[in-house]
């Protein structure tokens, strides 16, 4: 899969910038309350160091979690040990070619994770793989945004300290956007320091690939999914109306 792959340096600093509770424009806080009334299980997909996975577990939700980095998925069950909870499913899997042993009464994909995938016709095979992966009347719920390719190419800096004294660099710079193709690619460089001497090097090509409104409803509905709504930052009454607010798509497959 053409996948914006996160390695450990990447994943210590998203551990740190980005803990477990975050919220991301009141993303958890729906998530919790959409999954309110579900009796079955529900997945994560590309679901990280556990952001949003644990704060669902600790609510007494049955949650799984997947994702295609080990690091990612090795930090959330370390996450799930330190804080004693019961050890959920997590799987390491590329979304193009899923095959678990479970059917969902819902699957998320939190915090826009579906822009990861690069390429366009992989990111609508994980979508086929996960309408194969819901019980009959199950739903997909996921919210994306559009990201700003109005501004010029600039490079951002920025320093993460570690908790054993070490520090983590991190440079990044976009190196292309492709309107006809609709996507962005930022070159990111992670560089750990110990001590004054550099210990650590990791690059992160990360691509971010947008969607139009209508370009995805009608994507989710040739799949086969049905009842398909969009509504803006989190509010099933509030209809997309700015290029600046994040789009949360719900789809059923039919029962």
């Amino acid at each position: 899969m053409s996948f914006s792959y996160y390695g450990p340096l990447c994943t210590a600093v998203y551990d740190l910038t980005k803990p477990v509770g975050h919220s991301l424009g009141g993303d958890i806080e729906f998530y919790r309350r959409y999954l309110q009334g579900c009796k079955g299980r529900i997945l994560e997909a590309m679901s990280g160091s556990g952001r949003v996975l644990i704060p669902l577990l600790e609510a007494g939700l049955k949650v799984d979690g997947l994702d295609y980095s080990t690091d990612m998925i090795d930090s959330c069950r370390s996450r799930c040990m330190d804080r004693a909870l019961p050890m959920p499913e997590l799987f390491v899997a590329d979304l193009e070619k899923l095959d678990l042993p479970y059917r969902y009464e819902a699957i998320i994909i939190p915090g826009g994770s579906l822009l990861l995938i690069q390429d366009r016709e992989a990111s609508i095979n994980a979508l086929r793989s996960l309408f194969q992966h819901l019980e009959p009347g199950g739903r997909l719920v996921f919210d994306l945004f559009l990201p700003d390719v109005t501004q010029p190419s600039t490079v951002e800096t920025s320093t993460v300290s570690l908790p054993d004294g070490d520090t983590i660099t991190v440079e990044a710079k976009t190196i292309e956007v492709n309107l006809l193709q609709q996507y962005k690619v930022s070159l990111i460089r992670y560089e750990q320091w110990h001590q004054g001497a550099l210990a650590a090097t990791e690059l992160q090509q990360l691509t971010l690939r947008w969607y139009g409104i209508e370009e995805l409803r009608l994507i989710l509905r040739h799949i086969g999914f049905s009842d398909i709504k969009v509504y803006a930052n989190f509010n099933p009454h509030q209809s997309p109306t700015q290029s600046n607010q994040k789009f949360v798509y719900e789809a059923t497959r039919r029962a």
